[in-house]
């Protein structure tokens, strides 16, 4: 199997074709993204005995996403023979059996039923391949499955470094964002001073109502409200830690949705305590960009 130390996709597809034993089969292996992890086989019940080595193969390599697995299998021309299948036609024939004999005992007549009618049910005239897989049959299927999950997990590798790359661009876009808000805060300083003193004013104009304390508390209020130091080391904290998790190889889809929430809460204060329409762009910009880089984490594993 490919490595696993690599950003992978939950979005994947392989198909594989092949015969032996007389029979002709395709695969269909093919996945979405998804909360946890959901396996699902499509294939003959004959083959049932394939179902514990796929689930564990395939288990072995993806953890998280919707699978399905389908198999197709058939007979090829002139292999495809009716016979007669002996443990259904011993359950049709004690079943007509029991049925004549209660229409009997109640003075009901049933016309007696044919070999033909017999042959009509499910079951009893089938195919050779839908009672048993030979061994020769099920060597040949197991071999395939090895190359077809290679297949299936270098597609989710691929999809995974172009996942990698779109969130490390993102990622430094909202560094640069970020360190632009942080540049900003100096030149702010004059604006915000001006209406910080304003807003003390208005609170010095009102003290006869109020105590030295509740003046204290009005101005502590007033500077935590325009203070957005600690958002901005949030968000850088937050890129130092994304770019960690990339670098992980190791699934991370989760962490990184958590990641994403942290980002726009972040976002979201910085607009809030703005009170500079430049700051108030980039973290408009920021909400944006962290949107687009959650849709993107939507597919990784």
């Amino acid at each position: 199997m490919a490595s696993t130390q690599r950003l992978t996709s939950m979005t994947g597809f392989a198909a594989r074709a092949g015969q032996a034993e007389g029979f002709t089969w395709s695969w269909e292996l093919r996945s979405v993204n998804g909360k946890g992890f959901d396996l699902r086989f499509r294939m003959p019940d004959w083959l049932g005995a394939l179902e514990a080595d796929l689930r564990k193969q395939v288990s072995a390599i993806v953890s998280r996403g919707s699978v399905s697995l389908n198999l197709r299998i058939s007979r090829d021309a002139g292999d495809n023979a009716l016979e007669i299948n002996p443990e259904a036609l011993t359950r049709v024939l004690d079943a007509i059996a029991q049925i004549e004999d209660q229409a009997g005992s109640v003075g009901v007549n049933l016309t007696p039923a044919s070999a033909s009618d017999v042959m009509n049910f499910r079951g009893v005239m089938d195919a050779p391949q839908n009672r048993d897989a030979s061994k020769g049959l099920l060597a040949a299927l197991r071999a395939d499955i090895a190359p077809l999950l290679d297949s299936f997990d270098a597609m989710r590798a691929a999809e995974g470094a172009s996942l990698h790359a779109v969130l490390s661009r993102q990622l430094d876009e909202v560094e640069t964002l970020t360190k632009t808000a942080q540049a900003l805060l100096a030149a702010r300083a004059d604006d915000m001073r001006s209406s910080f003193e304003a807003a003390i004013a208005r609170v010095m104009d009102s003290r006869a109502d109020m105590d030295e304390a509740r003046i204290a508390q009005e101005i502590a209020v007033l500077a935590v409200k325009s203070d957005v130091i600690e958002e901005i080391d949030r968000l850088h904290a937050h890129v130092t830690a994304a770019r960690d998790l990339l670098a992980s190889g190791i699934p991370v889809g989760r962490k990184l949705d958590f990641l994403c929430q942290e980002f726009n809460r972040e976002a979201n204060t910085l607009c809030s305590k703005a009170q500079n329409a430049q700051l108030t762009e980039i973290g408009l910009a920021l909400k944006v960009l962290i949107d687009q880089m959650r849709e993107q984490v939507q597919n990784v594993e």
